[in-house]
Order: C-alpha cells, then sequence, then structure tokens
C-alpha cells in the first residue's frame, strides 16, 4: 500500500501531534507500506521544498501570501491554496492508493478536492476538531460565528471523506452527533512504543544534580505549556504541598504560550525557588526527566478540547512506570482508571490536586501499585503495534474497489 499523508506540521517541531505522526509512519514502514508526507503551510518551513527529519522525507509547502490572505478571515483559504497546489502535483509524481489528511480541516479540504481531481480515496484523521483549537488559542469563543462557521465546515469535510479515523472515543461520538455513520468512524487511540519507553530503573543523579533536585521529592510535568494543561492550579498547589512535604519541587519540561505567566505566577506565590523550567527538551532525552520525578502531574482544564481529545504523555508516563495524578476531565477517564492506573481528581480544585499529591508522596506501596498497572494498561491496550493495524482494514476497503475498476 502506498500512503500519502497530509499533516499540518511534522518534526523536526517538538509537539504531540508531530510526535503522533513519527510513531504511525514508523509503525507503518514496519508493516511495509511505503509512506509519503506532505505538510501545509503551518511548517514555516521557508522556502525549503523538502526536509529529512526523523529518518523521514517530508514534503514541505512554500507559501507566500497571496491577494486572498488580505481579506479579512480569508487567510485559510489562502493556505489551503497552497497545499492543494503542492499536493496535486506530489500526489502525480508519487500515485499513491490514499490520500490520508490529518486534522486540522484546513488540511482536509484540499485532500478531498485533490482526491476527486485524481480518483482518490480520502481518509480524514481527527486529532481534534478545528473549533476548539481555536478556542483554546484564544483566537474566538465558543458560540461566536467564527466558531459556528468553523463548526460547519468541519462537518462539511466529515461528509465528503470515504473515511474517517480518530483518537478517541470522545471524538468519535462528536462526530456521530454531526450526522456522520458509525460503521464510517474508526478510533485509532495514541499509544507507546514499549521497546522505547521501558520502566526506567532508578533516577538520573547526573541530570538530578545538575537541576538541582538531588535528594529531592520531585512533581513532574512533560509537555506543552498550554493554558487548557492547568500548570497554574498545580504552581497554586505547590504551597499546601511543601508545608506538609518539605522536600517537594516541582519540574515543569517543555515550553509554551504560558512560560512568562507560569514564572511570574512562580514569584508572586513566593515558590519560585521551588519551581524549575528546563525548557524544550529533545523526545529522544525525555526518559532522563521522566526518571526524576517521584509522580507526574496532569491537571488539564474542564473544556470542550479536554474533554472529548485525549493527551498522549500520560501513556508514556505510564510506559515508564511513573505514577500519575491527573484531573478527572474526559480525555483522561479514557486512559486512567482511578485507583488502579494512577489517581483522579476533581478538574480545576486546587485543594483536590494537593490532596492527592501528598496521599501518593506519603504511601510507597499505593505508588508502586498504580505504577504496575499503569504499564499493564500500556502493554496490553496501547502499544503502536495495535493502534496502527487498524488502519489496514479501513485501507483495503477504500482501495479495493479501486482495483475492481
Amino acid at each position: 500500500m502506498r500512503i500519502l499523508h497530509i499533516l499540518d506540521h511534522s518534526a523536526p517541531l517538538h509537539s504531540g501531534y508531530a510526535f503522533r505522526t513519527l510513531s504511525i509512519l514508523r509503525e507503518q514502514r514496519r508493516r511495509g507500506w511505503e509512506t509519503f508526507q506532505l505538510t501545509s503551510p503551518k511548517q514555516n518551513a521557508g522556502d525549503v521544498e523538502r526536509e529529512t527529519a526523523d529518518g523521514f522525507e517530508f514534503v514541505r509547502t512554500p507559501y507566500r501570501p497571496g491577494w486572498l490572505a488580505r481579506v479579512p478571515a480569508m487567510w485559510p483559504f489562502d493556505e489551503m491554496r497552497a497545499t492543494e497546489a503542492r499536493l496535486l502535483g506530489f500526489a502525480r509524481e508519487v500515485e499513491p492508493d490514499v490520500l490520508h489528511a490529518h486534522s486540522p480541516v484546513l488540511d482536509v479540504l484540499p485532500a478531498i478536492r485533490v482526491g476527486r481531481a485524481l480518483g482518490l480515496p480520502v481518509v480524514y484523521e481527527v486529532r481534534a476538531l478545528w473549533e476548539d483549537a481555536a478556542v483554546d488559542h484564544g483566537t474566538t469563543t465558543e458560540r461566536s460565528l467564527r466558531y459556528r462557521a468553523s463548526h460547519a465546515l468541519e462537518t462539511h469535510a466529515l461528509r465528503r471523506v470515504d473515511a474517517i479515523t480518530t483518537i478517541c472515543d470522545g471524538l468519535r461520538r462528536d462526530i456521530l452527533r454531526r450526522g456522520i455513520a458509525a460503521d464510517k468512524v474508526t478510533v485509532i487511540p495514541n499509544a507507546v512504543d514499549i521497546e522505547k519507553f521501558r520502566v526506567l530503573d532508578g533516577a538520573d543523579v547526573d541530570l538530578a544534580r545538575s537541576l538541582g533536585l538531588d535528594g529531592w521529592e520531585v512533581i513532574g510535568f512533560c509537555g506543552s505549556f498550554y493554558a487548557y494543561e492547568g500548570l497554574d492550579l498545580l504552581i497554586d498547589a505547590l504551597p499546601q504541598i511543601v508545608a506538609s512535604r518539605p522536600q517537594v519541587k516541582l519540574l515543569l519540561v517543555g515550553g509554551g504560550p504560558q512560560d512568562a505567566a507560569l514564572r511570574e505566577q512562580a514569584r508572586a506565590r513566593g515558590v519560585a525557588a521551588r519551581v524549575g523550567f528546563t525548557g524544550r527538551v529533545p523526545h529522544d532525552e525525555i526518559d532522563r526527566y521522566y526518571s526524576l520525578a517521584s509522580l507526574l502531574a496532569f491537571p488539564r482544564r474542564s473544556m470542550r478540547l479536554t474533554e472529548l481529545v485525549t493527551p498522549l504523555k500520560p501513556l508514556e508516563a505510564m510506559a515508564q512506570g511513573k505514577v500519575l495524578v491527573a484531573s478527572d476531565v474526559g480525555g483522561h477517564r479514557e486512559l486512567i482508571e482511578s485507583g488502579r492506573t494512577g489517581l483522579l481528581f476533581a478538574a480545576g480544585d486546587v485543594n483536590a490536586l494537593a490532596h492527592c499529591v501528598l496521599r501518593l508522596l506519603a504511601d510507597a506501596s499505593l505508588r508502586d501499585r498504580l505504577a504496575t498497572g499503569g504499564r499493564r494498561f500500556v502493554e496490553s491496550e496501547r502499544t503502536w503495534a495495535r493502534s496502527v493495524s487498524r488502519y489496514e482494514a479501513i485501507y483495503a476497503s477504500l482501495i479495493a474497489p479501486r482495483e475492481r475498476a
């Protein structure tokens, strides 16, 4: 099978989106499938036309804004124009069996047009819904005119593709509520490479020493610093935690829009000396930072995005034998069974977050039991080999009619 993936962005950029893409590509190649990769103007690759990252060649879409981009609210259509032109040429070059477009909808609409032009089936992988992502980034609000227009555009695309995959049950339910047939939608959940993310054998002593964490109990977070991650709640909870556990520090690994605000909050709360900011680190070194954590915290706030979408980082932490504290948003409830694979607390409740953290720090046997349960869950349910195998039937069902024609 020859699969052409159309992507918002990719490695070498760091994001959960890019890491999921790399995992899918590696596993599809292991299965003997040929993959080709094209990214949208969002990659911001300048005039670069092709780029190799993590062993894969990505075709880039050089972008120079046209007249349409100067019209208010019309820039997405100008970007889609560029993506469509680039995709049409690349698809003619590599002659794929399937076009597989991944969120956002700005990647999918060009794929639909190219698919119709070349007689190719189109799969749409919904990783998040465009209207909800815009709310999170602060560029619109729920029920605004832009939100409703984005919702309509998303539904339009869902109705016109040949098959839909999505990363979790929450998103699948939302898609079905738009009138999409259930047999058209398949969940391909986030997963982990369990050979890469192994149970860690103790802390990285040299790294701990370099970060001033040697001998401390460490609450860790690894990921992007977006408002919906609720990291401000973690900083608010820290004084209460430290009052009971004086040897606690918080380690925030990553970066993003909330970085400066979080640093200022730590200073204002009087805990700046207790909060370490590493900045973004290479993904292949993330296990060194996981090794330092006594527990990992994922305090996501409740909003449509977090209620619908499952994150990747908790699975990586479970795979490495780390115990989790997480808010009870819908995306977390799909991954974590409280009391078996981690502890859940009421989203937005600082006191409940502090209570769960203190409970785990005080009970080594509970930490061990939850860590073991998390690793077993990942091994049995959330490997990339298991997840990616689900694409085969979808692709085959779309390719077979073309081969008979």
